[in-house]
């Protein structure tokens, strides 16, 4: 089955985006879990940005007595001027949908990771910023990162954006709104090596299948489409 626009109508009148985002990588970590060798394992991290709600009448009753009052038991009239505005933002914190695999036997290391690109990874400078240094930050630690970006929402390239942050030359699927890509880092005759599997997606047809790096010598498939569809299907999403 194909890749669906989950950004565009007509889907995105009955089906939010944050539907599949929330849902597929339980699917992906459900479906390593079932080929990964036994010192293996993979999870699923979920955060959503920074969301705080307050319960502001739980905190105005118990403010309502001056604070210098309540410590010390003495009355005081003073009272705060108005704050300055220092920042105002929609999500401090980008959010994340992710899939980690660790080894086990060695102290429950990182050892590769699967980032959904989410239209907030994708929407402001500072969020592509943190989401590409952290793929960097992964790489340098010997860590397989795979990039998955079905938004078509915004087009922003992130895997660009890592490949000038290695210093590296252009992908071939840098002009590619959407895309999927596994990338590893190795040392090979003294020097640092960084090699990738990238695959430009196009809403329609099917994605492909990346191998997701355990070790130098051993990889699991990290299969998109069936996962995808997988994912599809239980939501009920055409």
């Amino acid at each position: 089955m194909p890749l669906r626009d989950h950004f565009h109508g007509p889907l995105a009148d009955f089906a939010s985006w944050e539907e599949l985002h929330g849902a597929w990588p339980g699917t992906i970590a459900f479906r390593l879990n079932s080929i990964l060798p036994k010192e293996f394992r993979s999870g699923v991290r979920v955060h959503v940005g920074t969301a705080i709600e307050v319960d502001i009448g739980t905190f105005e009753n118990e403010l309502a007595t001056p604070l210098f009052e309540r410590s010390h038991g003495e009355a005081t009239s003073w009272q705060p001027a108005g704050p300055t505005l220092l920042l105002e933002t929609e999500t401090p914190a980008p959010p994340e949908y992710e899939v980690l695999v660790y080894d086990e036997k060695h102290g429950r290391r990182l050892v590769a990771a699967v980032e959904i690109v989410s239209p907030g990874n994708k929407d402001r400078p500072d969020s592509r910023e943190a989401f590409v240094s952290k793929c960097h930050a992964l790489l340098q630690q010997g860590v397989c990162v795979a990039i998955v970006d079905p938004v078509t929402g915004r087009s922003a390239n992130l895997y660009a954006e890592l490949a000038d942050r290695l210093g590296a030359a252009p992908p071939r699927t840098a002009e590619s709104a959407i895309y999927a890509v596994a990338c590893r880092s190795r040392s090979a005759r003294g020097r640092w090596r960084v090699e990738s599997w990238e695959h430009e997606l196009t809403v329609g047809s099917p994605l492909p299948t990346l191998p997701l790096w355990l070790t130098e010598e051993l990889w699991v498939p990290l299969e998109l489409e069936a996962t995808y569809e997988d994912t599809c299907r239980g939501l009920r999403i055409a």
